[in-house]
């Protein structure tokens, strides 16, 4: 069973939906330890990095995320769940993450006419297309993205795929079982459906 984690901040129902529309079963829990027996874990999130780690660690839920990825599961962050698998975000101060993925998570640098967030469709230059997740998808493809922060992974072989906002940015990491999302794709039709049906079949 697919099990998508409930600690207050994310679209949750949308990412069911999607999972739903594929065929796939998931269900939406707030007990951490049903992480244990799940077969595949969705860390979705939108909101502020310092209210989410929060949660996370109020919840109990941070040794059931170390735990299920260190179990080899299939497990995908999306665009806030992947920032918090990192060590430390500088949104709104300094805090620290759930230190899984080595690096931090950082505001776009100011550009003249760059507008922040970063809002709307936009491509993907893939960096590891023999990745499972990553199957049938083009370069070029266009997903969603909803944005201010991105992940600076201290190990850039982690880097799955990237775009274009001002200068090149980090869109997904890829480590074995774990990968994680800038973008939502659950809001990037088509490639987003696609993406997520490669990670629900690697857990079967």
């Amino acid at each position: 069973m697919l099990h998508i984690v409930d600690y207050g901040m994310g679209n949750l129902r949308s990412v069911q939906k999607a999972f739903e529309k594929l065929g796939f079963e998931a269900v939406i829990t707030a007990s951490p330890r049903d992480l244990a027996t799940a077969d595949q874990v969705v860390l979705p999130g939108v909101g502020a990095f310092r209210d989410a780690i929060a949660e996370l660690r109020r919840l109990d839920f941070v040794p059931a995320i170390h735990d299920a990825v260190a179990s080899g599961k299939p497990f995908l962050g999306i665009c806030l769940g992947l920032q918090l698998l990192f060590d430390v975000s500088y949104e709104d101060g300094e805090h620290e993450g759930l230190g899984i993925i080595p690096g931090k998570v950082v505001r776009f640098a100011p550009q003249p006419g760059l507008k922040v967030p970063h809002m709307g469709w936009n491509s993907l230059n893939i960096q590891q297309p023999s990745h499972p997740m990553l199957s049938g998808i083009t370069p070029g493809s266009h997903v969603y993205f909803v944005h201010s922060y991105h992940v600076v992974p201290s190990d850039p072989s982690l880097i799955a795929a990237t775009s274009h906002h001002g200068s090149e940015f980090v869109a997904m990491i890829a480590k074995g079982n774990l990968t994680a999302t800038q973008f939502h794709p659950e809001k990037s039709q088509k490639v987003g459906l696609q993406l997520l049906k490669n990670f629900a079949e690697m857990g079967r």
